[in-house]
């Protein structure tokens, strides 16, 4: 036997003898009238997943089949995400791999389902959404109890680093907000112990009330990961249209990347970036449910896609 036969079968037993298992887990995002949602199961606390089978034909179909078969939910739009293997993630002594992916789709071609629950992605990160300007949370409640677990460190150097991390991905002392730093900022408020499952986790300090809703394991984690994905990806990929109707108003389009993003955007340069880049194309019908004046209908131009590799609505622009 060479090597590398050797090797594969030496690799193979310690993967036995651990007794490693392979999830697929899925961050199932459509719009609402208030705003981007998730897909959950259960007591909505978990995102839908399941172990990938032999009899799967591909990571891809795996978790199709389970997202549809436990709520019932299509899914157009997927991506992978992330695969999920720290040691301690979920507990016990089965090591526990999730393969994550990202899937856009639209809340009216699910078919019912008990057991499935859509639910605002800001209940689970309340901090996120500034459209509004930076959320009370931020400043009354996060910013205060950030400080005093930075100071709390012994050591000088870890106390500066503390601080640094929550301003940069906090937008503290002056700095501007990154939608982008999802991921970042869960993970900061998880080590600072201000989310329940740090508690879960085994840190001793009590939550802040206003921590966001949790959710099992790690899924909060990987929740954070798709919107982090998602919000950098309408930047430069017209992925914003897996999530709009067929037809619709420059407004509604503009207020999607809006809600997504967490923050807004000027009106002229929005609609100026769309127009420039042929995202759209009218399709001759006006509709009279914005009120006011008829309002011109688009539809995505797919042609787009074939053209250029890049196409996106070039967020952030923030209004002054």
């Amino acid at each position: 036997m060479d090597d590398r036969a050797k090797g594969i079968r030496k690799g193979k037993a310690a993967v036995e003898a651990n007794d490693v298992k392979a999830d697929l887990i899925a961050v199932v995002v459509a719009m609402n009238g208030g705003g981007p949602c998730v897909l959950t199961v259960g007591e909505e606390a978990a995102l839908p997943s399941g172990p990938f089978e032999l009899a799967h034909r591909s990571l891809q179909s795996g978790l199709r089949g389970w997202v549809e078969q436990q709520t019932g939910q299509p899914l157009g739009y997927i991506e992978q995400l992330y695969t999920f293997a720290d040691r301690d993630r979920i507990g016990g002594e089965q090591r526990v791999i999730s393969i994550s992916y990202l899937a856009l789709t639209h809340q009216d071609e699910a078919g019912g389902s008990a057991g499935r629950h859509w639910g605002s992605w800001y209940d689970y990160f309340p901090w996120e959404d500034h459209r509004s300007g930076t959320p009370a949370v931020v400043l009354d409640e996060l910013r205060p109890r950030l400080i005093e677990w930075a100071d709390g460190a012994e050591d000088g150097a870890i106390r500066l680093d503390r601080r640094r991390r929550a301003a940069i991905a906090f937008g503290f002392d002056g700095r501007s907000w990154n939608e982008e730093f999802v991921l970042e900022r869960y993970e900061l408020l998880y080590e600072a112990a201000l989310v329940e499952e740090a508690i879960r986790g085994g840190h001793s300090a009590a939550p802040t009330s206003v921590s966001g809703r949790s959710m099992i394991a790690d899924h909060r984690r990987i929740l954070a990961t798709g919107i982090a994905r998602l919000r950098s990806k309408i930047k430069y990929r017209p992925v914003v249209f897996e999530l709009m109707p067929p037809v619709f108003t420059l407004l509604q389009l503009q207020r999607t990347v809006e809600a997504l993003a967490g923050r807004l955007v000027r009106k002229p340069n929005f609609r100026r970036l769309i127009e420039q880049q042929e995202l759209v194309e009218e399709t001759g019908e006006t509709t009279a449910e914005t009120g006011g004046r008829p309002a011109q209908l688009y539809r995505f131009r797919h042609a787009v896609l074939d053209e250029r590799p890049v196409a996106g609505t070039k967020l952030p622009l923030p209004r002054a």
